[in-house]
């Protein structure tokens, strides 16, 4: 999880936390008093994210000692520690925020993408994110969606072909789009095609795509969907997808279902940090 870009983003982070200093810390504890602490779970949750908060605390120090208490991906309950630190205590307390911050977000998303994974368990569909991130966090937001046992759509705009809207309006038809797409990307590029009628589908299928994206449709409308491209494509659901919904749609002959929520509107997960000897 610790990459370049990774320690880009901590820097980013403290250089704006920490820019001035931390005034309140400094001015109360002289560099040789000493702090140990725990970073706990406040309720029961997927933890992920440790090795960047133990990152962000030796970043702030080097003389922090950090260990974490359990692996990223695991289950915790309400108060269980999940990471001690000790060292100067003006250290800790100055980068105690900036390691929650990292801490709260990406367990928030494990969290609720395993709960999108147990909604699902059994059926054989892989439930996968968008990328709906926060600008520069991608790839840890896709690293936290695999920490709660979810999968990873593209990453980027260059993986492979996904024909949606917008496209198909500037091209004049699914058709022309598709052959156009065809002619310019890698022979090993899949071609997607986003359909939002039975009409589409039918020119999605017509125009050969591999994976047709059912985009905003009823369960209802899907399982026709599913009939109608009866196995020529591989098919994508998304569009209103809840975790009350989600098996509805999770229906034979799906393979994946797209859930944005699991990284652009996730609620930050309860941890925090506890002075527990000084």
């Amino acid at each position: 999880m610790i990459t370049p870009r990774t320690d880009h983003l901590i820097d980013l982070a403290l250089e704006e936390d920490l820019s001035l200093g931390d005034l309140t810390s400094r001015a109360i504890f002289p560099p040789r008093h000493r702090s140990r602490a725990v970073i706990e779970a406040r309720a029961s949750l997927v933890i992920c994210g440790l090795e960047v908060a133990a990152r962000v605390l030796t970043r702030v120090d080097p003389a922090l000692r950090v260990r974490p208490l359990v692996a990223d991906g695991a289950r915790v309950r309400s108060r269980q520690p999940v990471l001690r630190v000790a060292g100067p205590t003006a250290s800790l307390l100055a980068a105690e925020r900036t390691a929650l911050n990292f801490l709260q977000r990406l367990s928030g998303i494990a969290t609720l993408s395993a709960a999108y994974a147990a909604a699902v368990a059994g059926t054989g569909v892989r439930v996968v994110d968008t990328r709906k991130t926060i600008p520069g966090w991608r790839a840890l937001e896709k690293a936290a969606v695999r920490c709660g046992g979810c999968c990873n759509h593209r990453s980027s705009l260059g993986e492979h072909v996904l024909i949606k809207d917008n496209h198909i309006a500037a091209a004049g038809s699914i058709g022309r789009a598709v052959a156009a797409a065809r002619a310019a990307a890698p022979h090993v590029a899949r071609v997607e095609v986003e359909a939002g009628s039975l009409a589409q589908v039918r020119a999605a299928v017509t125009a050969g795509a591999e994976v047709i994206l059912l985009d905003n449709l009823t369960p209802t409308q899907v399982a026709a969907a599913v009939r109608l491209i009866a196995g020529r494509a591989r098919v994508e659901v998304s569009g209103g997808i809840t975790l009350g919904n989600i098996r509805e749609y999770a229906l034979p002959g799906v393979d994946v279902i797209s859930v944005g929520a699991l990284t652009h509107s996730v609620p930050a997960a309860d941890l925090s940090l506890e002075i527990i000897e000084a």
